[in-house]
């Protein structure tokens, strides 16, 4: 039976959510045109004013914006709202440059939590739930959230936060836990040690995980679920629109729903920026529709995927997205030729090796050099160079393959590469380009 936190709106009419749709732009569109200079600036350059935009139909003639927008605006350049309005601060969790710091009401705060709480009763949590949340806190938007959702079902919630992973098994195991969130590296390394532990899936009183924050396959999906004995739910979000929460699976595990009555999802080519339609893979862009204090109008956000309005069969009527593929940025062009670390991933899992992966590129006399680092399982572990070797070679014809390029593969002993208790770390660049 398929469970819903808000039956009405998430199973409304398309003709309904158009309608909220509509009404909610026009309103975000004067909002923004009125409180935040920066955007009404982008406007006007545009020849706009709020009076062109009459309903989602007119949403193609506002300007995009762009993480190197939100640098530019930074810190309160973007604000929509006077700072006493604002009640909390997150930030993205990115390494290098200014952090994207985005600002909320509490009413944006209501509004991000029940989105989460949908995620987390498509994943079939209930107030009967114990609910472990181990993303981090803090700055970053994974915690917070998920916590929130899982406080508006009624879990029992577990805020562990990520790291320590022993007792993050003791607490699953000792007080019952039944969801866990993290991200799906995360969740693969937990289940890496529970096996370790001799723990088999029906010792594991977990029942479904709610994996988002990084890119991950189909194939790492079946892992995780093979060897905890769970569903694994992917969820999507971006500091810049909320966080986690923005979309999220639901049993069909086809594409994650998006919450339409809080934002609009478009499809763009990422070189001339035209919309494209239903069913064809470009950059995903989103519109904020009552985001209060960082309003963000037709945001960029560097992921590829597609969007469906086919039926689904849990009865919700929101728009699809396809997990996204890869980003623009994490794309790696390779001897001219693009190669997203999802795909790399696809061919180790499909051939057993678990997860744990490096990708290194180079630029050696002008020619760019692709290795891949491999962590064999203990089972896998030999000093038998001629089975390595064979082994390294299948590898690497199953890459050229998916890929069209060679790479070099290193098949290396198990536990040899760092684990990440958030996102993986799984490429470095040392090219000078």
């Amino acid at each position: 039976m398929n469970k819903y936190f808000q039956k009405k709106i998430e199973c409304a009419s398309g003709k309904t959510l158009r309608k909220i749709q509509d009404e909610k732009l026009v309103k975000q569109v004067q909002h923004v045109w009125d409180d935040v200079p920066y955007y009404r600036k982008k406007m006007e350059a545009a020849g706009l004013t709020p009076d062109d935009i009459q309903s989602v139909d007119d949403l193609h003639k506002l300007p995009f914006l762009s993480k190197a927008d939100l640098r530019e605006a930074y810190p309160y350049g973007l604000l929509g709202k006077p700072l006493k309005d604002c009640v909390r601060i997150q930030s993205t969790s990115g390494t290098t440059g200014k952090r994207v710091v985005a600002f909320y009401t509490q009413h944006d705060i209501d509004l991000w939590e029940e989105c989460c709480a949908r995620a987390i009763v498509a994943a079939g949590g209930t107030k009967e739930d114990v609910c472990q949340v181990s993303y981090g806190y803090g700055l970053f938007t994974g915690g917070p959230g998920l916590n929130g959702g899982s406080h508006k079902v009624g879990c029992l919630t577990i805020p562990t936060s990520s790291g320590n992973t022993d007792r993050q098994i003791m607490f699953i195991k000792d007080l019952s836990a039944t969801i866990l969130c993290c991200t799906p590296s995360y969740a693969a390394y937990i289940g890496e040690t529970m096996k370790e532990m001799g723990l088999t899936p029906e010792e594991i009183p977990l029942k479904a995980g709610i994996f988002g924050a990084e890119a991950w396959s189909e194939e790492m999906r079946h892992d995780i679920e093979k060897t905890m004995g769970i569903k694994a739910y992917d969820i999507y979000g971006l500091t810049e629109l909320s966080g986690p929460g923005v979309s999220f699976e639901c049993s069909e595990q086809s594409g994650m729903h998006v919450n339409e009555d809080h934002f609009i999802a478009e499809i763009i080519d990422p070189e001339t920026g035209e919309v494209l339609p239903d069913g064809t893979m470009g950059e995903l862009v989103f519109t904020s529709l009552d985001k209060e204090a960082f309003p963000l109008l037709r945001y960029r956000t560097r992921d590829i995927c597609s969007l469906t309005h086919k039926k689904c069969s849990c009865g919700r009527t929101f728009v699809k997205m396809t997990r996204p593929r890869g980003r623009t940025d994490d794309m790696l062009i390779i001897r001219g030729v693009n190669v997203f670390p999802s795909q790399i991933e696809t061919v180790l899992l499909n051939q057993g090796y678990p997860a744990n992966y490096q990708i290194i590129v180079d630029r050696v006399n002008n020619t760019d050099t692709l290795d891949v680092h491999v962590e064999m399982t203990q089972e896998m572990f030999t000093d038998n160079i001629g089975e390595i070797s064979t082994r390294q070679k299948e590898l690497e014809d199953g890459l050229k393959s998916m890929l069209g390029i060679k790479a070099h593969v290193s098949l290396v002993a198990p536990k040899s590469i760092a684990r990440s208790e958030g996102k993986a770390v799984r490429v470095i660049d040392n090219r000078k380009i």
